[in-house]
């Protein structure tokens, strides 16, 4: 249930639906089962359901059915808990995928409203189950109870992503020896800022990948002065942005 505030008073079951329209709904066989059979819900029980865009719905059940359970909407909440910021992380993926898949977890949780998988020059993860991963992402907004659902892109060649317009700063993390200056992320960031962040295969970037990203107007930061895997780091600089936006 919500508080008045719109927000969660008790921990409860979100559910995720794409498609959803109001004022009425027919979860999909799954989501019925999980309702019905596993959750033991009823007519006139009360769950949740979000669009992934921001609308929260609270609705009714009208008909508890195993296959296709009906339920009508009884209250809407616009841009529920909506962040003042968006974050694109640009995640080379890790050759174990599981770790990859954690990051993709753990940083939906903090806030992220885009991932774009990366291939860069010591990449060596090419390709990736992209509805395996949707699942990962659509599991972590349910269990953190989100009404934002990030989009999942292609995987991409760094130089398109590093050459694509952003409206945001851009940030490129690295190991090596600046080209300009590096800075801590957490220091240069500021609140309200919508920002996208290369993190890099276990190889880090390439000198020359470096260059081109700084060439096309991204800033060269540091994590701090520990050493971090490639998930580990894309967790940490998710964490940094949500700090700095509630402070």
């Amino acid at each position: 249930m919500l508080r008045k505030d719109n927000t969660f008073s008790i921990v409860m079951q979100l559910f995720y639906a794409a498609d959803f329209t109001a004022p009425e709904y027919m979860l999909s066989e799954e989501e019925s089962r999980h309702a019905v059979k596993v959750l033991r819900l009823s007519e006139g029980d009360t769950l949740h359901i979000t669009d992934g865009r921001g609308s929260l719905y609270r609705c009714e059940v009208v008909s508890a059915h195993q296959k296709h359970c009906l339920v009508r909407v009884v209250e809407h909440f616009e841009e529920f808990e909506k962040l003042p910021y968006r974050l694109t992380m640009a995640v080379a993926p890790t050759k174990n995928i599981d770790r990859y898949e954690w990051f993709l977890e753990k940083a939906t949780e903090i806030g992220v409203a885009e991932f774009v998988p990366l291939v860069s020059e010591h990449s060596e993860r090419k390709v990736i189950k992209a509805e395996r991963e949707e699942k990962v992402i659509t599991a972590a907004v349910k269990q953190s109870l989100k009404a934002y659902h990030p989009v999942l892109a292609e995987i991409t060649p760094f130089r398109e992503v590093v050459c694509k317009n952003f409206a945001g700063r851009k940030f490129i993390a690295h190991c090596g020896d600046a080209v300009k200056e590096k800075k801590y992320l957490a220091s240069t960031l500021h609140k309200g800022e919508d920002a996208l962040i290369l993190i890099g295969p276990e190889g880090d970037f390439s000198p020359e990948e470096v260059q081109l990203a700084v060439a096309n107007g991204f800033e060269e930061i540091t994590l701090g002065t520990q050493r971090f895997r490639t998930e580990t780091a894309a967790v940490v600089a998710a964490d940094m942005v949500s700090i700095v936006n509630n402070l």
